[in-house]
């Protein structure tokens, strides 16, 4: 009996994770997304180019997904023609240079609440982008592209509301302590910055999520290539990326002792940036897109912010304004809304595909009906026509013979006299 219910329990603890992993995946990935902002903002405020920064992070990440490429995606590698290897450098610019440029620039002005509020824009953006490029269509007699529509307005609303309007400082309940003792241990240039510097953190971000719409975009057209080596995508965007920051940091950096890194809190942004939140959230993220869709991975966006809030006024001493709590509301509304309209489409994509799955089947066991019929009643003609033939073949036999005894006696008859 003993045995049984350790069974039992064992057995209900199971279900218990099999079907709660993939929340408490993406859970923990909004953890390591909120500790990547963390970090990489004590780095910042520390001296750090956010140039070189880009640059390490995306040679951690090249070097972390490269093996995985040699192992699973070795064999029947697409090759790379000139229009692809173009496909892939400005995937390149896109992503590791202009978006995590511009991302971190933002982040530096601006704090980490603020950076991770700003990039829940980034449905509603990529939205806009794919019906100029005519990649989505808008039917507004449709509810999911009127909460599309509204969702994209909305969000659009609260990011204004945050680049333009400040507002006065909310206290939490435990930020009194907090900044007791911590602001003498963190720089605090994100709450001494000027409204003008907040005001260019804020067009940063927005240029950084308008960089990594337009990245979501173009990648669908790489991979129709590299539909079975996205491991093998990711590790050349990465690698090309590394080499064009690169490029860029010497552009904008003119000192060689930016480069200087050590066993500090910069080599941990670096590795921490380009292991976590480029390499294994990739594979994870992938894993729960995979099993949940895309809609069910995005929804957890949100939940990043709150951690990133509640760690930055902690560690930071981070303070939060009004004008940001209104529009971090305003932009997860629309978000949520945009979401749902995705989510909709989904559906009713899914159900149309059922559809014509069905007919299709229908049609299919018609014409192997008519099929069938033609055969039987070909068969069945062609059973009366033997039939027919053999009646023929009788009757003709019959006549023969008939007609052979009356041509045998005739001649008989004929030939005889008549006698006297």
């Amino acid at each position: 009996m003993a045995d049984e219910t350790k069974l039992g329990v064992g057995g209900g603890c199971g279900r218990f994770l099999e079907s709660s992993k993939h929340y408490i995946a993406m859970i923990a990935l909004q953890f390591g997304y909120a500790g990547m902002n963390i970090i990489t903002k004590v780095s910042l405020n520390q001296g750090m180019s956010h140039y070189v920064l880009v640059v390490y992070r995306h040679a951690f990440a090249t070097a972390s997904i490269a093996p995985f490429v040699f192992i699973f995606e070795r064999k029947g590698q697409p090759k790379i023609t000139f229009p692809i290897f173009m496909q892939i450098f400005i995937l390149a610019l896109l992503g590791p240079v202009i978006d995590q440029n511009f991302y971190y620039a933002g982040l530096k002005f601006t704090s980490p609440t603020f950076s991770c509020a700003m990039s829940n824009i980034l449905p509603a953006m990529t939205f806009v982008m794919a019906v100029l490029c005519r990649m989505e269509k808008i039917n507004m007699k449709k509810v999911r592209c009127q909460a599309k529509v509204v969702g994209t307005i909305v969000t659009v609303a609260g990011a204004m509301v945050m680049t333009l309007y400040k507002g006065s400082v909310v206290e939490m309940l435990w930020t009194r302590h907090a900044h007791s003792h911590t602001t003498q241990h963190t720089s605090t240039s994100s709450s001494s910055s000027s409204d003008k510097q907040w005001f260019i953190g804020s067009i940063f971000l927005i240029i950084a999520t308008f960089a990594w719409a337009s990245l979501f975009v173009l990648q669908a057209k790489a991979l129709e290539t590299y539909k079975n080596h996205q491991l093998s995508l990711t590790s050349l965007i990465c690698f090309i990326g590394a080499l064009q920051a690169i490029v860029v940091t010497f552009v904008m950096e003119h000192k060689p002792s930016v480069w200087k890194i050590g066993f500090d809190m910069n080599l941990l942004a670096a590795a921490y940036a380009g292991i976590v939140t480029s390499s294994l959230s990739y594979y994870i993220q992938g894993l729960v897109i995979k099993k949940k869709g895309p809609v069910f991975a995005t929804a957890f966006s949100p939940l990043m912010m709150i951690i990133v809030a509640i760690m930055g006024s902690f560690i930071l001493a981070e303070k939060i304004y009004l004008g940001g709590v209104i529009g971090s509301i305003l932009i997860v509304i629309g978000l949520y809304s945009v979401l749902w309209g995705k989510h909709k489409e989904r559906v009713e994509s899914k159900v149309a595909e059922a559809e014509d799955i069905a007919l299709s089947m229908k049609a299919s066991k018609v014409n192997a009906n008519i099929n069938n019929n033609s055969n039987s009643n070909f068969a069945s003609d062609g059973k009366q026509l033997i039939n027919n033939a053999a009646k023929l073949e009788k009757a003709e036999e019959s006549f023969n013979n008939n007609n052979s005894s009356v041509l045998i006696s005739m001649p008989r008859s004929t030939n005889q006299e008549p006698e006297a």
